[in-house]
């Protein structure tokens, strides 16, 4: 009977020693999943921190880029009086003027290539696209090979780097 009592008065104190050991395991896979949490937000915040570098670094690439779009922009009205010049001093047969002329254009229109300006080529008959091309009128069209095809180029398009910044006027046969 004496062994009996001894195991009963050992129990209340195996119990609380397994609770206190239940507790602590409590206490440990709470921290553990705290801890866990705290990783996630910092790897996302990371990851977050992360695409904000990439994404601020390609808006300032592209503002490099194309900031000076609207002096571009400004300056073709200039490019098109230097060909309307040219046609017409050509008719008058003034080979010294349009050799001065010619000089200038040349060197204006190099300075605006070197800073990304280009010309988008269109000849008369290529095949009409609304996604490359501006359509400002329809004609008959002189014979049915010209017939959805460019007939005029009215004014011409130009590129900054890859992006249009103005596309080709373009008259199209019906």
């Amino acid at each position: 009977m004496s062994k009996k009592k001894s195991k009963t008065i050992e129990d209340p104190k195996d119990e609380e020693h397994l609770k206190d050991q239940a507790n602590h395991k409590q206490e440990d896979n709470s921290e553990v999943d705290e801890l866990q949490l705290e990783k996630e937000k910092y790897l996302r915040l990371f990851a977050e921190f992360e695409n904000y570098k990439k994404r601020t670094a390609r808006e300032r690439i592209e503002l490099f880029s194309t900031a000076s779009e609207e002096v571009m922009i400004s300056l073709l009205p200039v490019l098109d009086d230097f060909d309307r010049a040219n046609a017409e001093i050509e008719k008058n047969k003034d080979n010294e003027i349009f050799k001065g002329i010619i000089l200038i254009q040349n060197k204006f229109t190099e300075a605006l290539k070197s800073k990304g300006l280009s010309l988008i080529e269109v000849k008369k008959g290529d095949e009409f696209s609304a996604d490359n091309h501006e359509a400002v009128t329809q004609i008959e069209a002189p014979n049915a090979k010209l017939k959805g095809k460019i007939i005029d180029v009215i004014e011409k398009g130009y590129k900054l780097g890859e992006k249009v910044i103005r596309y080709p006027k373009v008259v199209i046969g019906k």
